[in-house]
């Protein structure tokens, strides 16, 4: 199996530190998180802790597809990071990336950044109400997630997860991870509302995140939350179908 590699201009000298970390993936370092879909693990080096994302070997469809015509999520990941950090978006520090292939076929990859600590995510907004300065957060995120859309970022996976949250006394700071997926060019009202659709359906910070966005994108409140209800509707109903679908084909198996 050949092995492709791509480290930061950083640890270009640390190579047999991190050749290591993945020879010894599956025997070393600590869990963090879901471990369902993908693993991920954070190793100790120098005083600071690194996470590394090992993807899961995808179908053999994907294999060759990944293997001659598109570029793995780890390579896209360690790309995108590099990306955001140009355009001054927070995100973990991208360290390398991994992927092993046969001659006709895509197999492992892994894709190492640096861990940072958070106080939250966005999820923890959903979930707790009450969370001290909530609606101070809340309007942060949106005035985050704005900035992206000027930009010209469209964060695919923007969902409750993927922003961490440091608090900072106040001074709010966010960063986005699992990146894999993301496109880069203008974004009008419909993308943007698209974008936005991901997060939440709870009706209470609709209404506050339809507010914050319409002062920063100069249209009126009801503009922004009926078109955004319509997204968040449709993403919903997208969702249904697909676990509906699911159960169908179970139960034929």
């Amino acid at each position: 199996m050949n092995r492709n590699r791509k480290l930061s201009k950083d640890y270009k000298s640390e190579s047999n530190f991190l050749d290591g970390i993945i020879e010894n993936f599956d025997n070393s370092g600590q869990d963090f998180g879901n471990q369902d879909r993908n693993s991920l693990k954070l190793f100790e080096f120098n005083g600071k802790t690194i996470n590394v994302k090992s993807f899961k070997i995808p179908n053999v469809i994907n294999q060759i597809a990944y293997r001659f015509f598109r570029k793995s999520k780890a390579h896209r990941s360690f790309e995108y990071a590099n990306k955001l950090i140009e355009l001054q978006i927070g995100t973990p520090e991208p360290i390398a990336y991994y992927e092993f292939v046969t001659p006709f076929l895509f197999k492992n990859s892994y894709y190492i950044s640096e861990h940072l600590p958070y106080d939250l995510t966005f999820r923890e907004l959903t979930t707790d109400l009450n969370f001290p300065n909530h609606e101070d957060i809340l309007r942060a995120f949106v005035q985050f997630t704005y900035t992206l859309h000027e930009k010209g970022i469209n964060f695919l996976d923007h969902s409750p997860g993927n922003t961490l949250i440091q608090l900072n006394n106040g001074d709010y700071k966010f960063f986005l991870v699992d990146l894999n997926r993301m496109r880069f060019g203008s974004m009008d009202f419909n993308d943007r509302m698209k974008n936005l659709s991901r997060l939440t359906k709870q009706d209470e910070l609709i209404k506050v995140m339809s507010d914050e966005y319409a002062k920063l994108y100069s249209v009126p409140f009801d503009e922004v939350y009926s078109k955004l209800w319509e997204c968040i509707n449709t993403f919903q109903n997208k969702i249904k179908r697909k676990k509906e679908l699911k159960k169908k084909l179970l139960f034929r198996k």
